[in-house]
């Protein structure tokens, strides 16, 4: 609780990233293990209502990620990811994660109850002109490569594979 928001934010965006990393590579246990810890730092920045928009981008994440520890949550935590997502761009329309959040729910939402890999391409594109407007900030960004990264593979789920030789 003495960390201060920054540094705590920083760290929940590391924590972010290894959990997708942990899913990616079938390390459940230690996913959902720094999930909750996660969880933990999550809350102490809600409380303080600090970058709420942020918060809100991260907490649709994280309901992303319980689905994908436990598939049969979906239909909860999918709605609650869409409504975390949408409330980081009520809050701040100008940040890019928030656009991240709502591709990643489309993209990973069966076609059957509305998912589109088309419509995730769009948030994607819309994140990518975003972060790019500061393009000092990019080169140590493991965030904007990871999103290079989404961007191909989705070019590449949609067949355009011109477009994603030329993102990668």
């Amino acid at each position: 609780p003495e960390k201060n928001n920054e540094l705590l934010l920083e760290l929940l965006n590391y924590q972010y990233g290894y959990i997708g990393y942990c899913l990616g590579f079938d390390k459940k246990d230690e996913a959902r293990e720094l999930l909750h810890a996660a969880q933990k730092n999550l809350e102490i920045l809600e409380d303080r209502k600090y970058n709420l928009s942020v918060i809100n981008s991260y907490k649709s994440a994280f309901y992303g990620f319980r689905i994908a520890l436990n598939p049969i949550t979906a239909p909860v935590n999918g709605f609650k990811a869409l409504d975390c997502a949408r409330t980081a761009l009520k809050l701040d329309p100008e940040h890019y994660l928030g656009y991240v959040q709502l591709g990643n729910s489309e993209f990973f939402m069966p076609s059957t109850f509305g998912g589109s890999k088309k419509e995730a391409l769009e948030y994607f594109l819309e994140a990518k002109k975003l972060i790019e407007k500061n393009p000092e900030s990019l080169s140590d960004d493991w965030n904007y490569l990871s999103l290079l990264i989404v961007i191909g593979q989705t070019y590449t789920y949609l067949k355009d594979y011109n477009s994603a030789q030329r993102v990668y």
